[in-house]
């Protein structure tokens, strides 16, 4: 298993995306990982947009970036909610900061935008957040996967399968 052994942070707030947010869990999981799934309590349980449950393991104030390998962001109106909660854009930048993956797909990189670590890299979004991304700093591209140092951005679930093949490249180089 290419991933044994690595610990990938999920992020996890109300009303992610199904898609977003399992299909490259369980990949990643399939792939030898161990995935914590991070909110801002352990113990939650946050609905998706279409009403699946997905319980926290880890509270983000409990994680340091020692802890991890890698994050995923997923999308959906729940970055919009985490974004409030600064420690989940600390954990971000201190990833960046130690070259370690960081994925973010659809609306998931307005978490990008909030830690400032655009400034001066290719990232791709959802394409109704690309000004924000732009105005954060990043270089803006549509295309299905833009990988620019530790930085993994997507647009949408039908981007899923390049997305997650990133994530697992990345991982395992790592």
């Amino acid at each position: 298993m290419a991933l044994n052994k690595k610990k990938v942070a999920v992020f996890v707030e109300m009303k992610y995306e199904d898609l977003e947010l399992w299909y490259p869990a369980l990949r990643l999981e399939e792939e030898g990982a161990e995935i914590l799934y991070v909110g801002t309590k352990a113990g939650l349980v946050h609905e998706s947009k279409h009403g699946y449950p997905a319980k926290t393991t880890h509270a983000i104030a409990d994680l340091s970036v020692d802890d991890i390998d890698g994050i995923v962001v997923p999308g959906g109106f729940s970055p919009d909610y985490m974004r409030r909660e600064p420690k989940f854009q600390q954990l971000i930048q201190k990833a960046v900061e130690a070259g370690k993956p960081v994925a973010a797909i659809c609306h998931g990189p307005w978490m990008l935008c909030s830690a400032k670590v655009l400034q001066g890299r290719q990232a791709t979004s959802f394409y109704s957040i690309r000004d924000d991304m732009e105005n954060a700093g990043a270089h803006w591209v549509d295309q299905a996967v833009v990988v620019d140092g530790p930085l993994i951005t997507s647009r949408t679930p039908k981007d899923l399968i390049p997305f997650t093949q990133a994530i697992v490249r990345a991982l395992a180089s790592a």
